[in-house]
């Protein structure tokens, strides 16, 4: 069986590394954001009231710049406008160990999370490159052998209730 060999779509990707961050609060933010147009990601970003939105938001314009620079310089043909954010993910990078004062001369450890930020774009495809990607090329037919067919698996019955047993009559010896 062959498989129609579809073009790859190049891939566009920009990170911030070792942001003062935990990755889940980044999280938090980059799933705003997956799956949209680069145009509509980066107003949700521009309106967040977060911490790390600023940075995300950087990343992102970055990403789009290094589509922009990278396909002048390979001859690609893409269009900017029609970048959407393939993935947005929030990676641990290496935390910090600090001691915190504790009552009676003793220390507490914690640690400072830290993040490191990346994002990819990606081109979406047209809804004609889609339909003529979608269609298969013709199989050739098997020779001689019928094709199997499988049959449904049987459900098993379904448990029934045990009923419920009448109380024992106590006899009234008097």
């Amino acid at each position: 069986m062959h498989k129609a060999i579809a073009p790859k779509i190049p891939e566009f990707r920009a990170e911030a590394r070792f942001q003062r961050t935990s990755p889940q609060k980044a999280k938090l933010v980059l799933d705003l954001i997956k799956g949209l147009r680069v145009e509509a990601a980066i107003n949700t970003v521009a309106f967040t009231n977060k911490r790390i939105a600023p940075v995300v938001e950087k990343v992102l314009r970055s990403a789009v710049a290094n589509a922009q620079n990278l396909s002048d310089e390979k001859g690609l043909d893409i269009d900017v406008d029609n970048l959407y954010v393939k993935t947005a993910v929030a990676n641990e990078g290496p935390r910090m160990k600090r001691i915190r004062p504790a009552p009676m001369g003793r220390a507490f450890r914690y640690q400072r999370r830290i993040a490191h930020i990346i994002i990819t774009v990606a081109e979406k495809k047209s809804a004609a490159a889609v339909e003529a990607a979608a269609t298969p090329a013709p199989v050739a037919a098997t020779a001689g052998k019928p094709a199997a067919k499988k049959s449904a698996a049987k459900k098993a019955p379904a448990k029934r209730a045990a009923a419920k047993k009448a109380p024992a009559k106590k006899a009234a010896a008097k």
